[in-house]
Parts: structure tokens; sequence; C-alpha cells
């Protein structure tokens, strides 16, 4: 006896391949938008979360896929599909960083500097 399996089950995909990713958040940048994050990815100064946020709105916008952009600044792609829709949402504002919930800092990292406080 053979069975067959029911008409509603997916088609069965070979081990290892994966459904492709594609963003619904299609980015288009003005003009101003483009010069302040290119300005800001190349800037040494900026924190290094800057520089990697500007770079995955700046791939978005060229039209690579989260995973390429990922693979690129090796970087998970979560996080590249986090600051990729934040920006489409919130536009420059939304690359930021907000405000964090928690115990506040006892000291200010330069005081820490200067050998006040508690210290190891």
């Amino acid at each position: 006896m053979t069975y067959k399996m029911a008409s509603w089950y997916p088609p069965r995909r070979e081990v290892g391949m994966q459904m492709p990713r594609k963003s619904p958040f299609l980015l288009r940048l003005t003009r101003h938008e483009r010069r302040h994050l290119e300005a800001m990815a190349r800037r040494y100064t900026s924190p290094y979360r800057d520089v990697i946020r500007a770079k995955i709105v700046l791939y978005a916008a060229e039209g690579l896929s989260n995973d390429e952009i990922a693979a690129r600044l090796d970087t998970p792609r979560q996080v590249v599909s986090k600051w990729r829709k934040r920006f489409f949402e919130e536009r420059l504002r939304g690359l930021e960083e907000r405000s964090r919930v928690g115990r506040p800092t006892r000291f200010s990292p330069q005081s820490r500097d200067r050998g006040q406080g508690p210290g190891l």
C-alpha cells in the first residue's frame, strides 16, 4: 500500500536550502540624507555603531539584500534588518541612540578614567 502526502503540505525543499529573504522596506534617500550618511560612514571619530548603521542604510538604498549587507559588514542579519526598518519608519532620527531602561550609572566614564570611585 502506498501513501500519498496530503495536498496541503508544502513541497519539500532540499536540506540547507532557505527561502529567499526580501525586505519589504525599500529605501530611497534624499540628497541630504545620502550626504549625511556618507559623512557619518567616513568619519573616523564616530562611534563604531554609528558608522555601521550608516553603512547598512547606504547599502540598503543601493538595493542589496539584508544577507548581502550582513556579509559585507560582518554583522548579524537581524541587526541589518532592525536598522533598515528603523530608518524606513523614522528616517535619520531612527538611527540615533535611544534611552535605555535600567539603573543609571553611578559615575560618568570621565570620572572613572581619573581613578575616582571604586575600581579593580
